[in-house]
């Protein structure tokens, strides 16, 4: 769930490139994120937290709530201590800034999430 539509395509193509058997479904809005998340119900989603409308924190914990095995990575350029907190008090798996993100590591993530 990204609004940034540059982003969004470079972390598909390389979660793609990562993990071919991934089925990836993008939405660059809370209501179109929630919309796919009834309808697909993923195992893992990676989420911004400045989104139009509904901000990433706030849809991470409505979907935890319904969908509680579903992970969540927030992905995000807003590095401070307290969005860190607010993400793992709404149910965050992970919290990963932009400017630190690292391909191999993600993968690593990712595969643990899982195990």
């Amino acid at each position: 769930v990204e609004n940034n539509t540059n982003f969004r395509r470079v972390l598909k193509t390389n979660l793609q490139d990562l993990f071919p058997s991934m089925v990836i479904h993008e939405a660059a809005e809370g209501n179109e994120a929630l919309q796919r998340v009834d309808t697909f119900r993923p195992e893992l989603i990676f989420m911004d937290i400045g989104l139009p409308g509904e901000n990433g924190l706030q849809l991470t914990q409505r979907i935890k709530t319904s969908y509680p095995d579903t992970k969540v990575i927030i992905l995000t350029s807003h590095d401070t201590l307290e969005y860190r907190e607010a993400a793992i008090r709404c149910g965050a798996n992970c919290f990963i800034t932009k400017a630190s993100l690292n391909w191999e590591q993600l993968e690593t993530l990712v595969k643990s999430l899982f195990k």
